[in-house]
């Protein structure tokens, strides 16, 4: 397993066609913005470990998560420039 401390708007790749992005977070929870292909089931555990809510691209994204990542791959593209 591998452990990771990231600020908001890093991101992890997964392979060529996943991207994880760290938003921010608070309290005891963190945000993720997954970016995977529309074939990709992504499925997300309980508090237990036990599975959860299924999650699939192909019912879309809503509008403010779409911006919110443009925003922060903007944010770092630009940081990157500098």
């Amino acid at each position: 397993m591998l452990k990771l401390t990231l600020k908001p708007g890093e991101y992890i790749d997964i392979g060529p066609s996943i991207r994880i992005v760290f938003s921010g977070g608070s309290g005891n929870n963190i945000h993720l913005l997954v970016d995977a292909p529309k074939n990709l089931n992504i499925l997300r555990s309980n508090a237990g470990g036990k599975k959860g809510n299924h999650y699939n691209k192909e019912n879309g994204i809503s509008e403010e998560a779409k911006k919110e990542i443009i925003g922060i791959l903007m944010r770092e593209k630009a940081s990157k420039s500098r």
